[in-house]
Order: structure tokens, then C-alpha cells, then sequence
């Protein structure tokens, strides 16, 4: 099937299976004194409630109101994933990156992706296209971010110890090849998670969370988390 120029970005529906509902009911059913007058609360879910995946502290805002702010408090990483067959970890990895709030998520290869992963986070999260590696090491030089490949590939160097770069752009492989040659050729540096047991790799969305919480570690400020 062919990619849709419309697939690089753009919402997915919440479900919420069985269990427990998610979220709020109406603003009346659950807050006292009258309804805000802040634009930044959605009319309708304060009529209706909110059963979206977001924070308490967002609860009833517009989507545009979270994002902008979202926007005053990114961190200077972004995160980059190879697409070359439609990996299925990339929800998973965008998902993550919204919970750190990375500055953007960067697919490089087939602009199609599965969402299913992403939990809605899609939605919050500022997302980028690149048709291939060079697009994508072109994009990152005229920004000066540094460009950190992951994979356990010889000669990499420990993510354990390793300061990562405060301003860069962590890239992933696709679930079974890794980083791709072009990548790591072009990247200004690879790094490697220590593994202890019999398997070879771990799942290509469990890295990414990984590294971003590394780079959270090292250079996030704390006090500012939920």
C-alpha cells in the first residue's frame, strides 16, 4: 500500500476497552462552584467530561491549550526512529517521548507508522518526517544538534557511561536490523545499553525508553516533573 501524504501526523482515537472509565465526568458532577471561564478549558468536556489520557493538570483543556503548554517546557533531545517496514515500536517510542517531552519525534523511511502503540500521545507530541538518512543528518547539522546512534554494535561506547549531549538527536534502528549503516556512519556517536543475560537485544522501544531517561537524568530538572 502506498504512503498517504496525510499519515505523518494527525489524531487517534482513545479506547478505552472494558474496565474502569478514564478520566472525568462533567465539570458540575466533579468540581465546585460555576464552570471556568478560561479559554483554555474545552466547553465540551466540561459539559461532557474528560476520558482523554492526559495529566489531572490538564484535565477539560483544549488540545491546542496543552500543547502550547507543552511547548514552554520541552527538552532539548529529540528522538529519531527508522521506518523502513513499518515497525510497530514506534508508538511505543512517541508514547515515551511524550512523558519525557522530548522536543519532537523524527520518523525517517515509509511515513506511514502503526499509532496503536502511541496511546493518543500523538496528539500532544511534535512529530517529523524525513524520506530518508541524509534528510534527516541534513536536518539535524543546520539545528547543530549532535547526533547519538544507539545500537550494541562493537566499539560503542556505554551508555552507563556516557554524558549524552544536552542538545541532540537520540536515533533508533527498526526492531531486528538496528541502526541502519548510513546511520551510524553519519552519526557523531554510538552508544550501547549493558545487557547481562543470554538474548542479543532488547526490543527497540524498551531502548528508547532507556535513553531518554538517561538523557532525563543528566540534564532535566526534576522539580518540574508530574
Amino acid at each position: 500500500m502506498p504512503d498517504r501524504p496525510d499519515d505523518a501526523v494527525g489524531p487517534t482515537e482513545w479506547v478505552t476497552g472494558v474496565g474502569p472509565a478514564v478520566g472525568v465526568g462533567p465539570w458540575l458532577e466533579e468540581c465546585e462552584g460555576p464552570l471556568p471561564g478560561d479559554p483554555r478549558y474545552d466547553r465540551t468536556l466540561l459539559a461532557e467530561g474528560d476520558r482523554r489520557n492526559v495529566v489531572d493538570a490538564y484535565r477539560y483543556w483544549t488540545r491546542e491549550a496543552i500543547v502550547a503548554d507543552l511547548d514552554t517546557r520541552r527538552h532539548e533531545f529529540h528522538i529519531a526512529i527508522e521506518n523502513w517496514g513499518h515497525d510497530a515500536n514506534i508508538g511505543t517510542v512517541v508514547r515515551t517521548a511524550n512523558a519525557f517531552l522530548a522536543a519532537e519525534v523524527h520518523i525517517v523511511g515509509r511515513r506511514r507508522w502503526n499509532r496503536r502503540g502511541a496511546m493518543v500521545t500523538d496528539r500532544y507530541q511534535h512529530l517529523r518526517h524525513h524520506s530518508t538518512v541524509a534528510d534527516l543528518m541534513e536536518w539535524a547539522r543546520a539545528e547543530h544538534l549532535t547526533v547519538v546512534a544507539v545500537d550494541n554494535t562493537p566499539g560503542a561506547a556505554a551508555l552507563e557511561r556516557t554524558e549524552l549531549p544536552r542538545r541532540c538527536v537520540l536515533v533508533f534502528g527498526q526492531e531486528g536490523p538496528g541502526v541502519s549503516d548510513e546511520t551510524q556512519d553519519s552519526a557523531d556517536l554510538t552508544v550501547s545499553i549493558a545487557q547481562f543475560g543470554s538474548t542479543r537485544s532488547i526490543n527497540a522501544g524498551v531502548a528508547a525508553g532507556i535513553v531518554m531517561h538517561s538523557w532525563i537524568a543528566q540534564h532535566a530538572d526534576l522539580d518540574q516533573a508530574w
